[in-house]
């Protein structure tokens, strides 16, 4: 699916980056599962399940800015960037043996994912803020806050743990 962009106004670029972060939610409910299956540290596989939860309420947050924003639909495209996000993510699952390397891997694979939501977020967040939508900002910036400290989890995971076993492998 090609997404044609005709992005006119401010508004227009607001709802594709809306329209776009919807979809990369979406793909992510699909890869979290199978990245918790992968990870053998169990810390690293219950993150990804707590995460996959955190996922559908940021969706269902998404949902709720476009029932209170008024003239703001999510139009129907991929994502290509977070499909290639997921790719790599898959990538490793496919291509590095169950361990601890591979689970270092998939940290690395997630925060990548983590790093293009926080600076999608912060965009619509800023457009929602100029756009005077204030109630799709506080919703945007409640997602940003958990992505952050998603990713802040990842980052102690990995330096705390799992990157220190996969360097004795």
């Amino acid at each position: 699916m090609v997404n044609s962009m005709n992005i006119k106004t401010l508004e227009d670029l607001f709802i594709h980056a809306l329209s776009d972060v919807y979809s990369a939610e979406k793909q992510i409910t699909k890869a979290l599962p199978k990245m918790a299956r992968a990870a053998t540290d169990p810390q690293l596989a219950e993150s990804f399940k707590e995460h996959l939860e955190q996922t559908h309420g940021q969706i269902e947050r998404l949902d709720k800015l476009v029932e209170v924003t008024e003239g703001v639909k999510i139009k129907r495209m991929k994502c290509m960037a977070m499909e290639g996000l997921v790719e790599e993510g898959q990538e490793i699952i496919d291509s590095v043996e169950k361990g601890p390397v591979c689970d270092a891997g998939l940290i690395g694979a997630a925060q990548k994912v983590e790093h293009y939501e926080i600076a999608t977020y912060g965009t619509l967040s800023a457009l929602a803020g100029l756009l005077g939508y204030t109630e799709a900002k506080s919703l945007l910036e409640a997602t940003l806050q958990e992505e952050k400290e998603t990713d802040i989890k990842l980052s102690k995971l990995a330096t705390a743990k799992v990157n220190t076993k996969a360097s004795k492998k």
